[in-house]
């Protein structure tokens, strides 16, 4: 049985829209749950299978009540709100919710070490959560997907690489295969687990557009405009330990800690950021881009 009307919880930010433009585009009826209060989807531009509803996240009937008829969620909340998850998930089954994707778009969490990374743990728990509730209500199932890190994300903040100033801290030799999904992708990731409901049934999915390393963003960059850079090498593990040490603090820098945690899963060999040889692209309609299309995101965020 198909599913057609889908409810997504999150739809701004980085990843929100496109995952909102791939559920629209592909003809999905699509329910944006929003806060109480908030302001955010205001600007979301008007659609004729789109509707804006305002919830209360802290109050279980009342989003179940805004479920009801939904028969999918796909869940994109902030890091800082990951755990407000549990009680969406009761709603979900309260309201007959037949398929449950969490906020876990990132790192593998099937590699033991990433469940250690306090970055993480809040993912593992609602993980923990879902599975224990998919085994306990019958109706009910769970798709995670793991996409690495956002590809053209990335290369806008300058995580993988300043495009805008030609810097770049080369994470444990910048040589570390690093596999990556442009948000567009991840949208496109999203209904395919939509449209292949028994492949993806309680399953983690693994995707890509690329898998690269930090050297090869820059040999790209430079082919694009001819700039030297100034490049310097960091630690993927004195940046972790220094966020732990970060949190130990009574008032911690949290951007901090979090970019060096982040630093760590992406970069760090041991984190197994390299997903090839894993990766569900083929069941979920995704294909890998070519070199071209790699130069072709690299350019676009130069700007």
């Amino acid at each position: 049985m198909s599913i057609n009307k889908i409810a997504l919880v999150g739809a701004t930010g980085n990843l929100g829209p496109a995952i909102l433009k791939a559920l629209l585009d592909n003809g999905y009826e699509v329910t944006v749950l929003s806060r109480e209060g908030s302001t955010s989807t205001d600007s979301l531009t008007s659609h004729p299978r789109q509707k804006i509803t305002k919830v209360n996240f802290e109050d279980v009937d009342g989003i179940s009540a805004a479920l009801e008829g939904v028969e999918g969620v796909v869940s994109n909340v902030a890091s800082s709100a990951l755990l407000s998850q549990k009680k969406i998930i009761d709603a979900a089954i309260k309201a007959g919710v037949r398929r449950f994707l969490p906020s876990d778009f990132g790192s593998d969490l099937g590699i033991e070490v990433n469940k250690s990374v306090p970055f993480n743990a809040p993912k593992v728990e609602v993980a923990n959560y879902l599975e224990e509730k998919s085994k306990t209500h019958s109706e009910f199932s769970y798709t995670r997907v793991y996409c690495g890190p956002f590809f053209d994300w990335c290369l806008m903040v300058g995580l993988f690489a300043n495009l805008k100033t030609h810097e770049a801290t080369l994470w444990d030799g910048g040589e570390t295969k690093v596999s990556t999904t442009t948000l567009a992708s991840v949208g496109k990731a999203v209904v395919g687990v939509f449209e292949n409901l028994e492949a993806t049934k309680n399953k983690e999915v693994r995707i890509a557009d690329v898998t690269i390393t930090q050297k090869e963003i820059l040999e790209i960059a430079k082919g694009l405009d001819g700039k030297d850079w100034k490049t310097t090498t960091g630690s993927t593990a004195e940046a972790y330990k220094a966020s732990l040490e970060e949190l130990q603090k009574p008032q911690p820098n949290m951007q901090l800690v979090i970019f060096n945690q982040l630093y760590r899963i992406i970069f760090g060999a041991e984190h197994t950021p390299d997903m090839e040889g894993k990766l569900d692209n083929d069941v979920l309609g995704l294909q890998r881009m070519t070199q071209e299309q790699v130069k072709e995101v690299v350019k676009a965020c130069m700007g």
